[in-house]
């Protein structure tokens, strides 16, 4: 009877270190900006997945960055917000970056990883780069 709990809690506990060292090494490359550049985008941009994101950027974004994603929103940080519809300065953002910015928070911009899982973070990466085109 003693052996079946024991196992249960041994595993309980190396499941938890495994969950801590994977969110650690993800953690890791948003902390280095030259990591995070390379951080390829997992989601491909469907219609699903730019609804999805569009959905989001509605919601969590909108309000400062601009509905249109100009960078004019209703809300006034006081930062300059960039201009999201803006093709050449887009290209200079990489997918890794901006997943980083939206799940570590950025400036006023708070993290967004506790609300929304990675795929989500994606989709809404996936929305964001569509407004330039």
């Amino acid at each position: 009877m003693r052996k079946p709990c024991s196992l249960a809690v041994l595993f309980a506990f190396l499941f938890s270190v495994g969950a801590l060292l994977a969110q650690t090494a993800s953690s890791d490359a948003c902390s280095d900006p030259a990591e995070a550049a390379k951080i390829v985008n997992p989601v491909k941009p469907t219609a699903d997945s730019l609804a999805q994101g569009k959905k989001y950027y509605g919601y969590d974004c909108a309000m400062c960055h601009g509905a249109t994603g100009n960078g004019k929103g209703e809300v006034d940080t006081g930062d300059k917000m960039p201009d999201f519809t803006n093709a050449t300065a887009m290209k200079e953002k990489a997918d890794g970056q901006m997943f980083c910015s939206l799940k570590s928070g950025h400036g006023h911009m708070p993290k967004e990883n506790i609300r929304q899982t990675p795929n989500e973070l994606w989709n809404l990466v996936n929305y964001v780069r569509s407004l330039s085109k």
